[in-house]
């Protein structure tokens, strides 16, 4: 075994972190060519549609709960999801995947006191 054969991995494992830290400006960028404007935006129309206690379980300390691409789509309407799906260049089924996803963790990285900060 060479000293390069793990390389591929931990190059992978790599980008992973990467792309995993630049999701909060990615998703603020996009957000802000919506009528959502910003992730409060986001949180606050996942709250009008009734899924406040998610929104709440990522803002305060503890497990985050889950929400699903089918919940994502009820609340945002067709409109705003193909707002950010033509912005990531994605078909609206993956980026509902991928917010689904990765919204919890990143709303949990917003707000380390329970209040959401401003992606810079």
């Amino acid at each position: 075994m060479g000293i390069f054969d793990n390389l591929g991995g931990a190059l992978k494992g790599l980008a992973g972190q990467v792309e995993t830290a630049a999701l909060p400006t990615l998703l603020s960028a996009a957000l802000a060519k919506t009528d959502l404007k910003d992730m409060q935006g986001l949180l606050n129309k996942l709250q009008q549609s009734g899924l406040g206690k998610q929104v709440s379980s990522w803002l305060g300390d503890g497990k985050n709960l889950p929400i699903t691409a089918d919940q994502l789509r009820a609340a945002l309407g067709n409109e705003q999801i193909q707002q950010l799906a033509e912005h990531f260049g994605l078909p609206m089924d993956k980026i509902l995947a991928t917010v689904a996803e990765h919204l919890p963790a990143i709303v949990d990285q917003l707000s380390p006191n329970g209040k959401l900060q401003e992606v810079k």
